[in-house]
Protein backbone atom coordinates (compact mmCIF):
# COMPACT_ATOMS: atom_id res chain seq x y z
CA UNK A 1 0.00 0.00 0.00
CA UNK A 2 1.56 3.00 -0.97
CA UNK A 3 1.91 5.72 2.16
CA UNK A 4 -0.18 8.78 2.64
CA UNK A 5 1.96 12.04 3.04
CA UNK A 6 0.75 15.56 3.54
CA UNK A 7 1.73 18.43 1.12
CA UNK A 8 3.83 21.49 2.49
CA UNK A 9 4.79 24.57 0.39
CA UNK A 10 7.96 25.58 -0.05
CA UNK A 11 8.70 27.26 3.60
CA UNK A 12 7.92 23.75 4.99
CA UNK A 13 4.60 24.54 5.93
CA UNK A 14 1.39 21.62 6.06
CA UNK A 15 -1.14 22.67 3.07
CA UNK A 16 -3.75 20.36 4.52
CA UNK A 17 -3.73 17.92 1.46
CA UNK A 18 -3.26 14.37 1.86
CA UNK A 19 -1.95 12.48 -1.18
CA UNK A 20 -0.06 9.19 -1.43
CA UNK A 21 3.80 9.42 -1.65
CA UNK A 22 3.46 8.02 -5.57
CA UNK A 23 1.23 10.67 -6.77
CA UNK A 24 3.50 13.50 -4.52
CA UNK A 25 6.23 11.73 -6.83
CA UNK A 26 4.87 11.79 -9.81
CA UNK A 27 3.42 15.39 -9.30
CA UNK A 28 6.41 17.26 -8.19
CA UNK A 29 4.60 18.13 -5.03
CA UNK A 30 6.49 18.97 -2.21
CA UNK A 31 6.23 16.52 0.73
CA UNK A 32 8.50 15.62 3.99
CA UNK A 33 10.68 12.77 4.31
CA UNK A 34 13.03 12.25 7.70
CA UNK A 35 16.19 10.37 7.41
CA UNK A 36 18.95 9.25 10.21
CA UNK A 37 22.14 9.03 9.94
CA UNK A 38 23.15 6.39 12.36
CA UNK A 39 26.56 6.18 13.78
CA UNK A 40 27.97 3.62 16.55
CA UNK A 41 30.12 4.53 19.70
CA UNK A 42 33.30 4.96 17.83
CA UNK A 43 31.77 7.37 15.39
CA UNK A 44 31.00 4.67 12.32
CA UNK A 45 28.65 5.36 9.76
CA UNK A 46 25.60 2.71 9.12
CA UNK A 47 25.36 1.82 5.55
CA UNK A 48 23.04 -0.42 3.63
CA UNK A 49 22.22 -1.55 0.25
CA UNK A 50 18.42 -1.73 -0.59
CA UNK A 51 16.64 -4.59 -1.36
CA UNK A 52 16.25 -5.08 -5.04
CA UNK A 53 12.70 -5.73 -4.12
CA UNK A 54 12.03 -1.52 -3.55
CA UNK A 55 10.51 0.67 -6.20
CA UNK A 56 12.17 3.31 -5.10
CA UNK A 57 16.45 2.83 -5.79
CA UNK A 58 16.53 -0.87 -5.79
CA UNK A 59 19.95 -2.05 -5.18
CA UNK A 60 21.59 1.08 -4.30
CA UNK A 61 23.68 1.93 -1.21
CA UNK A 62 22.65 4.73 1.19
CA UNK A 63 24.11 6.88 4.18
CA UNK A 64 20.99 7.32 5.69
CA UNK A 65 18.29 5.65 7.09
CA UNK A 66 14.33 7.02 6.67
CA UNK A 67 11.43 7.10 4.46
CA UNK A 68 7.97 10.00 3.81
CA UNK A 69 6.86 11.54 7.30
CA UNK A 70 3.54 9.78 7.69
CA UNK A 71 0.16 12.06 8.02
CA UNK A 72 0.49 14.10 11.43
CA UNK A 73 3.71 13.29 12.03
CA UNK A 74 6.79 14.83 13.02
CA UNK A 75 9.98 14.54 11.49
CA UNK A 76 11.62 13.27 14.60
CA UNK A 77 8.61 10.76 15.07
CA UNK A 78 8.97 9.10 11.56
CA UNK A 79 12.83 8.75 12.24
CA UNK A 80 12.02 7.19 15.05
CA UNK A 81 9.40 4.90 13.26
CA UNK A 82 11.72 4.20 10.19
CA UNK A 83 14.68 3.08 12.62
CA UNK A 84 12.71 0.70 14.20
CA UNK A 85 10.54 -0.72 11.30
CA UNK A 86 14.36 -1.16 8.85
CA UNK A 87 16.85 -2.05 11.43
CA UNK A 88 14.81 -2.41 14.41
CA UNK A 89 16.46 -0.20 16.98
CA UNK A 90 14.45 2.07 19.13
CA UNK A 91 16.37 4.85 19.55
CA UNK A 92 15.54 8.60 19.54
CA UNK A 93 17.07 10.60 16.83
CA UNK A 94 17.95 14.00 17.01
CA UNK A 95 16.78 16.43 14.08
CA UNK A 96 19.52 18.51 12.74
CA UNK A 97 18.37 20.60 10.21
CA UNK A 98 15.91 20.40 7.35
CA UNK A 99 16.07 21.43 3.38
CA UNK A 100 14.51 21.22 -0.12
CA UNK A 101 16.05 17.86 -1.55
CA UNK A 102 15.80 17.93 -5.42
CA UNK A 103 18.18 15.69 -5.83
CA UNK A 104 16.11 12.43 -6.01
CA UNK A 105 12.61 11.37 -7.82
CA UNK A 106 11.13 14.71 -7.05
CA UNK A 107 11.38 17.37 -5.05
CA UNK A 108 10.84 17.18 -0.86
CA UNK A 109 11.40 18.51 2.25
CA UNK A 110 14.27 16.43 3.52
CA UNK A 111 14.94 16.41 7.79
CA UNK A 112 18.23 14.89 8.51
CA UNK A 113 18.84 13.26 11.73
CA UNK A 114 21.70 11.87 13.77
CA UNK A 115 21.44 8.98 16.40
CA UNK A 116 23.79 6.41 17.77
CA UNK A 117 22.79 2.92 17.22
CA UNK A 118 23.81 -0.15 18.43
CA UNK A 119 26.47 -2.27 16.59
CA UNK A 120 23.72 -5.07 16.91
CA UNK A 121 20.86 -3.79 14.81
CA UNK A 122 17.85 -6.65 13.07
CA UNK A 123 17.48 -5.04 9.38
CA UNK A 124 14.23 -5.64 7.62
CA UNK A 125 15.33 -7.95 4.39
CA UNK A 126 12.64 -6.63 2.47
CA UNK A 127 14.25 -2.88 2.93
CA UNK A 128 17.94 -4.00 3.06
CA UNK A 129 20.21 -6.55 1.66
CA UNK A 130 23.43 -5.35 3.08
CA UNK A 131 24.47 -3.55 5.70
CA UNK A 132 28.08 -2.14 7.77
CA UNK A 133 29.97 0.43 9.54
CA UNK A 134 32.68 2.57 7.80
CA UNK A 135 34.38 5.48 8.87
CA UNK A 136 34.16 8.89 7.47
CA UNK A 137 37.25 8.32 5.14
CA UNK A 138 36.32 5.27 3.92
CA UNK A 139 32.83 6.44 3.28
CA UNK A 140 34.12 9.19 1.17
CA UNK A 141 35.93 6.38 -0.83
CA UNK A 142 32.71 4.48 -1.23
CA UNK A 143 30.81 7.50 -2.04
CA UNK A 144 33.03 7.81 -5.36
CA UNK A 145 33.12 4.17 -5.85
CA UNK A 146 29.71 2.46 -5.39
CA UNK A 147 26.39 3.60 -6.69
CA UNK A 148 24.68 5.64 -4.05
CA UNK A 149 21.15 7.33 -4.30
CA UNK A 150 21.00 10.84 -5.29
CA UNK A 151 19.76 11.84 -1.50
CA UNK A 152 22.60 10.08 -0.03
CA UNK A 153 25.29 12.35 -1.64
CA UNK A 154 23.11 15.60 -1.11
CA UNK A 155 22.30 14.81 2.75
CA UNK A 156 25.86 13.38 3.52
CA UNK A 157 27.70 16.55 1.84
CA UNK A 158 25.12 18.99 4.28
CA UNK A 159 25.58 16.34 7.09
CA UNK A 160 29.41 16.88 6.88
CA UNK A 161 29.00 20.80 6.06
CA UNK A 162 26.95 20.86 9.22
CA UNK A 163 29.22 19.19 11.54
CA UNK A 164 31.72 21.52 10.38
CA UNK A 165 30.03 24.66 10.72
CA UNK A 166 29.24 23.47 14.72
CA UNK A 167 32.92 22.79 15.55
Amino acid sequence: MDERVERVDDQDRVLGLVVSRRQAVREGWLHRVAVTVCRDERGRILVHRRSERLSRFPGLYEVVVGGAVGVGESYEQAAARELAEELGVRVRPRLLFTFVNRSGLSPHWLGVHEAVVPDSVAADPDEIAWHGRLTEPELRSALLEWRFTPDSHEAFNRYLAFRTARS
